[in-house]
């Protein structure tokens, strides 16, 4: 098929549109902290962020991208069709979501389009239903374990400077917010930005053969 060359172009193009959006619709979240606390500015968080997330595979793997390539779905039925209509699916409802201003992830976008796609092409039976569960439980489970750790940590900083000056505590949180950050950035590499095209749906297609 003397096309396919040019589709697959047109496919790496779409999923760089999707790696787009969710630096306005996802990526935020990791420089939101040192931002509203003023201890960077915009445009040096997110050169800042866009470092420690572009290394973090050096550190902690490809272990989310493993299970988005290869435990969502039966990598059998995977093939450019399902790879764009996937993208296509997550973008739309990036989209919606973000002229709403709906907090939604585009992680789970992404993983709903490729499941969609599968099943539309073979039906139910193309999912991995050990994979689809690992992930509901993730759902709910992380956030529910955040809110519990940062409502303990959020008790102890204030018993910690309950009778500290306001600006030793400007000072404190700004220098833990310098430390903290390439842990929160790396975090988000490791886990979130593995879940985009590069590392998941192309990856995907590229290990069935």
């Amino acid at each position: 098929m003397n096309g396919y060359p040019l589709y697959i172009v047109a496919i790496v193009f779409v999923a760089l549109c999707f790696d787009f959006m969710n630096g306005f619709h996802d990526a935020a979240n990791s420089i939101a902290t040192i931002v509203s606390t003023r201890v960077l500015k915009p445009q040096f968080a997110v050169i800042w962020a866009a470092a420690f997330n572009f290394i973090a595979f050096l550190f902690f793997g490809l272990h989310v991208a493993n299970t988005i390539g290869k435990g969502i779905v039966d990598t059998s039925v995977i093939d450019p069709n399902v790879v764009l209509a996937a993208l296509t699916g997550a973008i739309t409802w990036d989209v919606i979501t973000w002229y709403f201003g709906i907090p939604s992830s585009s992680s789970h976008a992404l993983i709903g389009g490729l499941g969609g796609a599968a099943i539309a092409k073979a039906g139910v039976r193309a999912l991995n239903t050990n994979g689809f569960a690992k992930i509901s439980v993730s759902i709910i489970v992380s956030p529910l374990l955040g809110f519990a750790l940062a409502f303990t940590l959020m008790v102890l900083v204030s018993l910690i400077f309950f009778r500290t000056t306001p600006r030793k505590v400007t000072v404190s949180e700004g220098a833990c917010s310098w430390c903290l950050h390439p842990f929160t950035a790396s975090g988000h590499g490791a886990n979130d930005a593995q879940k985009k095209p590069w590392a998941s749906s192309l990856y995907c297609y590229s290990h069935q053969n």
